[in-house]
């Protein structure tokens, strides 16, 4: 087949062509007397020595994204050297063609520089490669920030085929072996990138740290803050620019060795955020129009950061299982406890990713959360996300809003929980979070409270007394599982509410229960109704009690003042000049209790161990989950944790569980 190629100076006084038979060139000249009026020009080339045809149209025609300029070059075939191999992270699609070359025109400027050579077979992949050159030149009055976080585009080649349909090869920068999937997929991924991006403390201090090196999980955190910032500064310079980048995948992104910045590629599929222009008469559109498109981009973030953070996401089943859990609508802020049931805790990584997330208060999770919320509207743009505290090291201060310090205290509180030691500091600790929370309460009227109650939520703690198996030799062994509480709403026309209490737990009957903890197991379920109605927790003072009621020493909310003027509380800077004498809540007002019990063979069969089981269900579990009816009060409440009173003063901690179980 014979090897065509068509060049021509800017004027297109010169017309060159060249062909190829059998390894020799042979060169044709024509002068041509246009001047002014650009034509564009057909050319056809057969396998004959002594044919040549060619056609000119001429129609004038405008500008086209193939015009040679001082920031894009035509290219020939002939000015590059294709070499036999192409790196695994320069893989295309489909209807992309891969080369790796160098320049061998001693006269061009990139004179043996490597490049990539991607060439477009479809008509729709030939617009991508075009659109490439049309963001180039939209964005070449920053010139330096373009070629700093977008693989830098060279030029292309842009020739037609026999057959008279065109070709389209985009030429542009080459940027290491790896995309950043392949980087994080090495055995060896955290030192190998460390080595990459030539960390001193130089430049970790420009993510606001304070040393190199160290344990394994502060060398990963350091890691992920430096590409993450790098991401989301080349995303934002998009954005800024009236662009979003659209097909944000770590396969699309590389890390450069030279300039040790995040590329994040081509920019083929980049859109505009106005369709006709800013200056278009529909304005609400074109805002909608930029909202979701800038959601889009950093939804794409958000699972870019999942998987840098958590490698068990690499796994296609795993991702699959991850994304579900969103198109379902669950709300991201339950994200950690999806996760604890996916992930093993055995897994090769030894959930590095979790205590990563856990640090700072929780601040991963909550960065994430913010990135994949379900609402558009919702997520974090590229500037807050450059803000969090997640992304900012401890040299930089940063000034946390009270959703950051309503978050941070929620996540130790859950922290403390699952460490399952309930000694008195322990015990002290919750209470004091629990009590915080309550202050910082940012739902306090019953319609607040209507939005966000329904659903399910797991026990993770109760102020209360806790009994368990270890001192006791109680008739039966039971062991407590997981304690749900669904609330439902029947009907918007009120505010009643549905409570089901769902407690499983297994009957051990052997003697070795405090080493083999199989049995049989079971379930009890309540059931109540309750209405909905606005209330006040009243912190009583000494003065309007009575001598029942008041305190040996001080009253109750005098500990609570000790308590807010300590160290600890102080951090937190709660927006009360003084403490308050009372806080609103969501009082409960209960209806008739519903109990079932179910258990399996042969305990279902002997009303006595039935009887024994439930003695020992209900002297394990707080009343409150037991008799519904206990419960009298809300007092703190946001799309991650609720706090119940019950009418003997404990609390109760729940946190909001995933609805679909199908999807774990």
């Amino acid at each position: 087949m014979a090897l065509c190629g068509l060049g021509s100076s800017p004027s297109l006084e010169r017309i060159e062509i060249k062909r190829c038979f059998s390894g020799k060139f042979s060169k044709i000249t024509s002068k041509s007397s246009i001047s002014i009026k650009r034509r564009s020009f057909l050319v056809h080339c057969s396998s004959s020595e002594n044919k040549v045809v060619s056609s000119v149209d001429s129609k004038e025609n405008v500008v086209s994204v193939e015009e040679e300029s001082g920031h894009v070059m035509r290219f020939k075939m002939s000015d590059f050297k294709v070499l036999d191999r192409v790196s695994v992270g320069l893989a295309g699609r489909g209807d992309e063609l891969v080369f790796e070359a160098t320049v061998k025109d001693s006269s061009s400027s990139l004179y043996n520089t490597r490049v990539v050579l991607r060439r477009f077979t479809s008509a729709q992949a030939q617009r991508r490669g075009r659109r490439a050159i049309e963001v180039l030149k939209k964005l070449v009055h920053r010139r330096l920030l373009y070629h700093s976080y977008s693989m830098q585009v060279h030029g292309y080649v842009s020739s037609h085929t026999s057959s008279g349909r065109g070709s389209f090869t985009l030429v542009h920068g080459c940027h290491g072996s790896f995309s950043l999937r392949h980087w994080l997929q090495q055995a060896d991924w955290l030192p190998t990138l460390e080595a990459t991006l030539v960390l001193d403390e130089e430049s970790v201090r420009k993510v606001g740290d304070d040393s190199v090196g160290g344990p394994a999980i502060s060398r990963q955190l350091r890691l992920i803050r430096i590409l993450m910032r790098d991401l989301l500064i080349g995303v934002n310079y998009l954005h800024s620019h009236g662009l979003a980048h659209t097909e944000l995948r770590l396969e699309n992104v590389h890390i450069s060795p030279v300039d040790r910045h995040i590329k994040v590629g081509i920019l083929g599929n980049a859109a505009d955020f106005y369709e006709d222009g800013p200056s278009n008469n529909s304005v609400d559109n074109n805002i909608v129009r930029r909202q979701m498109m800038i959601a889009f981009d950093m939804r794409c973030v958000g699972f870019m950061m999942a998987k840098m953070v958590l490698r068990e996401l690499m796994d296609p089943l795993i991702f699959m299982k991850f994304k579900s859990f969103f198109t379902k609508g669950n709300d991201p802020s339950c994200l950690r406890e999806f996760l604890l049931q996916v992930l093993s805790r055995n897994s090769p990584s030894g959930n590095v990713g979790f205590q990563i997330l856990d640090r700072n208060w929780g601040a991963g999770w909550n960065l994430l959360s913010l990135l994949l919320a379900t609402k558009p509207s919702k997520r974090i743009s590229c500037l807050d996300a450059l803000r969090h505290p997640f992304l900012c090291g401890p040299r930089w201060r940063v000034v946390q809003s009270m959703d950051i310090i309503r978050w941070g205290l929620g996540s130790t509180a859950v922290r403390i929980t699952e460490e399952y030691i309930y000694g008195l500091p322990q015990r002290d600790r919750l209470a004091h979070f629990i009590e915080l929370l309550e202050m910082l309460n940012p739902h306090s009227k019953p319609k607040n409270w209507l939005e966000f109650l329904p659903g399910k939520w797991r026990l993770l703690y109760s102020t209360g007394r806790h009994i368990g198996l270890t001192l006791r030799q109680p008739p039966a062994r039971v062991l407590i599982g997981d304690v749900h509480l669904t609330i439902s709403r029947p009907t918007k026309l009120n505010t009643n509410l549905s409570l089901t209490s769902d407690i499983g737990f297994t009957v051990m009957m052997g003697q070795d229960w405090p080493h083999d903890k199989t049995g049989i197991t079971g379930s009890l379920q309540v059931n109540s109704s309750f209405r909905l109605k606005a209330g006040r927790r009243l912190y009583l003072k000494e003065e309007n009690t009575t001598e029942k009621l008041s305190l040996p020493q001080s009253n109750v909310r005098d500990i609570l003042a000790q308590k807010l003027s300590g160290r600890n509380w102080r951090k937190a800077a709660p927006p009360f000049k003084e403490v308050p004498s009372s806080l609103p809540v969501a009082k409960l007002v209960s209806n008739d209790v519903d109990v079932t019990m179910n258990l399996g063979n042969p305990l279902n069969r002997n009303v006595d161990d039935a009887r024994n089981v439930l003695l020992e269900v209900r002297t394990q579990i707080p009343p409150e989950m037991f008799d519904l009816s206990k419960f009298v009060c809300g007092t703190y409440v946001d799309s991650r944790l609720l706090v119940l009173r019950g009418v003997n003063g404990s609390a109760l901690m729940f946190t909001r569980s995933c609805v679909n179980e199908s999807c774990r």
